[in-house]
C-alpha cells in the first residue's frame, strides 16, 4: 500500500503571530517555523499502518518555501520512506484553490492508495483542503475521523457528530482527514534522524507538475481588506458595596450574557 501524508510548515503556535498588512499574508518570520501538529498526527496514522504492514510505503508531501527543507525532513526522521517538496516562487501567497490544484497534481504522480491529511491547519484554519483534493482526484473522502482502520481495499473510521458518532468507510483509493482525537506523533529518535539524511527527498516546481506558472497570477480568491486585531479594552469593574449582585446581574442582562 502506498500512503501519502500532507504536512505543512506553520508558525509555532507558542510564538508571536503577525499579519503583513501590505500583503495580507501571515508574517512567517515572526516566530519559529514548525511542522503542524495535526500533520504529525496524520503521519502517525500512516506510520502505524507501516508498522503492521512492512509492504506499506509512506510519502510526506508539502507545498512550502525553499526554506522548509529541514521542517519537512522531520517527517522522514519520524519514519516516512520519502518526501516530495513542492517549492516555487509562483506559489507565494497561494489560496486554497491554487494549493489544492498543485497538491492534487503532486499526488497524481505517485498513484497513492490513500491520502491522509489533518482536518484543519493551525495557520490558515480553512478546513477545506481534504474535500478539495478529493474533488480534484475524483476520490471518495471521509473527513474528521477520530479513529482509522485499514483493511483490504477499504478505509473506515469513526466521526464525532452532535449527540453521538458515525461509522464511515470508503473504498480505496481515498482521501481521509483526521482530528486531534488521534494519538500524538512519535518523537524522532537519533537513528531516525540520521537515516532521514539518506532517504529520497524530491524537490519539484510548477513546471514539473505541468502547471503554467504564469497562470498563477490569476487569483482564485481576492482579499478585499485586512487589518490588525484591535487591542483588548479594559473590562468594566463591578465594586461590591452591598449591591454587587444586582449590578452584576444588570451588566449580564444589558450585554445579553444571561
Amino acid at each position: 500500500m502506498k500512503i501519502a501524508v500532507l504536512v505543512k510548515e506553520v508558525p509555532d503556535t507558542y510564538g508571536d503571530r503577525k499579519l503583513n498588512l501590505e500583503t495580507g499574508l501571515a508574517d512567517r518570520g515572526a516566530s519559529e517555523a514548525v511542522l503542524d501538529e495535526i500533520g504529525e498526527r496524520a503521519l502517525e496514522v500512516a506510520l502505524t499502518q507501516k508498522d503492521s504492514d512492512g509492504d506499506t510505503e509512506v510519502t510526506v508531501i508539502s507545498m512550502a518555501p525553499d526554506t522548509a527543507t529541514a521542517t519537512i525532513r522531520k517527517g522522514l526522521a519520524m519514519g516516512a520512506d520519502n518526501a516530495v517538496h513542492v517549492a516555487d516562487e509562483g506559489l507565494a501567497g497561494a489560496d486554497l484553490g491554487l494549493t489544492a490544484e498543485v497538491l492534487a497534481a503532486a499526488l497524481r504522480r505517485g498513484e497513492f492508495d490513500l491520502v491522509v491529511t489533518g482536518n484543519v491547519s493551525t495557520d490558515g484554519n480553512g478546513g477545506m483542503m481534504p474535500a478539495m483534493l478529493a474533488e480534484h482526484l475524483d476520490y471518495p473522502h471521509v473527513t474528521g475521523l477520530t479513529t482509522v482502520e485499514l483493511t483490504d481495499g477499504k478505509v473506515s473510521g469513526t466521526r464525532a457528530v452532535e449527540g453521538g458518532k458515525q461509522q464511515v468507510s470508503a473504498e480505496l483509493p481515498a482521501v481521509i482527514s483526521i482530528t486531534e482525537a488521534l494519538p500524538e506523533a512519535r518523537f524522532p529518535n537519533f537513528k531516525g534522524i540520521m537515516a532521514a539524511k539518506k532517504k529520497p527527498f524530491e524537490v519539484i516546481s510548477l513546471s514539473d507538475l505541468d502547471i503554467d506558472a504564469e497562470d498563477q497570477s490569476v487569483a482564485r480568491s481576492i482579499m478585499v481588506t485586512v487589518a490588525e486585531k484591535p487591542p483588548r479594552e479594559a473590562g468594566e469593574k463591578v465594586v461590591d458595596e452591598g449591591n454587587g449582585g444586582v449590578e452584576l446581574a444588570e451588566y449580564l442582562t444589558k450585554n445579553r450574557l444571561a
